[in-house]
């Protein structure tokens, strides 16, 4: 039998940190194998973001919380699990978690290469100091053990190769990124920034920051407005693992790619106690695997990896891998969700059309509350994401006559107002008590123990929400939006699939998992990168932030690898 190689390192995930894990290592010489648990995808076949509603069997008319309610209960939940891309989330009959029954998290995931970049919502944001350092400045919780100037070069380093269109700023609570041209903010959102700004000098209406071309870059197209990201992009013009990181770690001939493998636990050498490689089942045969490595590198998203490392219990090791604290597990955020409103905007329902429905962005108001001052019902804050856009099909298409190109003209030059939407992204506090563990009384389609997840909104969410929908309300007016429906109900924790936390970094090996280089306290050749390692959560959406740390990391794993110290 030949002997099994021993790689430099295995990246577990193909996400947006697996991806630049893969691309960091092998660039610095180390020989590398990536465990996807899904299957590699074919652009050609599995992208549709060109597709119309002819397209598909049920013409996007079925609501698809019906049409997916037996595999995909959960999935279906999700705006992008819809007939276009349903494929690209997982079958919740063959992965199951569980949750106590009034405690509900709707936890959404992509098993494929690439996992959640090829349908994340790409919206951009570096954390500041008021993040890193948010426990120095209300007393909750912990400090993170980095701050921004610490993290700025690898926030660089992934907005130079990703390509971040935006606008700069110059805002304390939302650093600059290196961006490329931003896009427009629409004749919806111009009344919006121009009302807001007047009226109130703490907020701030500008473009979102996203993870979409605006011109030429790094060898992939600029974006051409077709409007339907998650679907996946043909033309690369947006972020993702397949269309940039993989390429660039392929390039150098030292990844191993291996898609169809569920790692099921870390493999440890019972003589040094340090982990020698990962387990895993290959999902279409079911048959057990090994693969040996020197370093692994755990991406495979943050509940995902907190259950990697629960299930990883051994005798050195009996309550998880890495979790002599007793913070494995713990700490478990998401942004608040669903807090929203929309109606129309008729003082412009007679611009042009400017293909405006095409741009997969809108405006974005960052953080205001306990910035300048202390808000006394609540810690910490949010932002708030909006949109005015008119789409193709008006209100009053069944009425439109004509043919051919005259019908064309009719629906695109609609006199209808557009309509709008504006909601808000909260910060979630981390607290100890909302938490994964494992529940080994059920098993996936691999026999793998599932994660139990328990996670509620507390007062201060609460508390928060109810001025997240005050504020919003009085932004509207005041730009003359049309309100036409308000929902003042936070989703259950999980829906805005922001989950960070469960294996915190930190200064002291008591309270936290990790290092301030993402290296576990216990088991130094092991290291979490993505959200999982989150100390706390920000208001800004946070995969920018997971790929900066992974840079980071990377940079510190080649170091001690070449010293010989992993």
């Amino acid at each position: 039998m030949a002997k099994q190689p021993v790689y430099d390192a295995i990246v577990v995930g193909s996400g947006a940190t697996g991806g630049w894990a893969a691309k960091e290592l092998t660039e610095k010489g180390l020989r590398v194998i990536m465990l996807e648990a899904g299957r590699k995808l074919d652009p050609d076949k599995d992208y549709k973001m060109l597709a119309f509603p002819y397209d598909v069997k049920h013409r996007g008319v079925v609501p698809q919380t019906e049409l997916y309610k037996d595999r995909q209960p959960t999935q279906s939940k999700c705006y992008a699990c819809d007939e276009y891309g349903h494929h690209f989330f997982v079958d919740d009959k063959d992965n199951p978690y569980t949750t106590p029954k009034d405690k509900p998290f709707d936890w959404i995931r992509g098993r494929q290469v690439g996992g959640r970049t090829l349908m994340w919502g790409r919206q951009s944001y570096r954390l500041s100091d008021y993040e890193f350092k948010a426990a120095s400045r209300d007393g909750f919780g912990e400090d993170w053990p980095i701050s921004h100037a610490e993290l700025a070069p690898y926030y660089e380093r992934v907005e130079r190769f990703a390509g971040i269109s935006g606008s700069k700023e110059n805002l304390p609570q939302l650093p600059d990124s290196v961006f490329l041209p931003p896009m427009a903010l629409t004749c919806g959102e111009q009344l919006l920034k121009k009302a807001v700004e007047a009226r109130w000098k703490d907020r701030k209406v500008i473009i979102g920051r996203v993870a979409m071309l605006t011109q030429n870059h790094n060898g992939r197209a600029a974006c051409h407005y077709c409007g339907h990201c998650e679907r996946g992009c043909n033309t690369k013009s947006y972020f993702s693992t397949p269309a940039s990181t993989l390429p660039a770690a392929m390039a150098t001939g030292k990844l191993t790619l291996r898609p169809d493998a569920v790692a099921s636990h870390i493999i440890v050498d019972p003589k040094t106690g340090k982990a020698k490689g990962v387990a895993f089942v290959d999902r279409l045969t079911k048959k057990a695997h090994e693969v040996f490595g020197k370093v692994v590198v755990v991406c495979a998203s943050t509940i995902e990896s907190t259950r990697l490392l629960l299930n990883s219990a051994s005798r050195q090791h009996p309550n998880g891998l890495g979790n002599s604290s007793d913070v494995l597990g713990r700490y478990l955020m998401d942004h608040t969700y669903s807090v929203s409103l929309g109606g129309t905007v008729p003082s412009v329902a007679k611009y042009p059309y400017v293909h405006e429905d095409g741009r997969n962005n809108g405006a974005y108001i960052p953080k205001y509350r306990n910035v300048w001052d202390k808000h006394s019902k609540f810690l910490r804050g949010y932002g708030i994401q909006a949109s005015s856009q008119r789409g193709i099909l008006p209100t009053h298409l069944q009425r439109v006559p004509g043919l051919g190109e005259q019908l064309k003209k009719m629906i695109r030059e609609t006199p209808d107002a557009p309509n709008f939407w504006i909601g808000a992204f909260g910060e979630m506090l981390p607290r100890k008590e909302n938490r994964v563990t494992i529940n080994k009384a059920v098993k996936d389609a691999w026999g793998i123990p599932v994660a139990h997840i328990e996670c509620t909104h507390s007062d201060n969410e609460r508390e928060m929400a109810k001025d997240q929908l005050e504020t919003m309300r009085e932004m509207a007016i005041e730009a003359g939006w049309n309100i036409e429906w308000e929902n003042p109900t936070l989703s259950p924790p999980g829906l805005c699939i922001h989950e960070v936390g469960t294996a915190r970094m930190g200064n002291d090996p008591k309270t936290s998992v990790l290092n301030k280089f993402n290296q576990s306290w216990d088991v130094k050749n092991v290291f979490v990168t993505d959200g999982a390692c989150f100390v706390s959560m920000g208001y800004q959406n946070p995969t920018l932030t997971m790929m900066a740390i992974t840079v980071r990391a990377c940079d510190y794993i080649a170091e001690e690898f070449r010293k010989g110290n992993l």
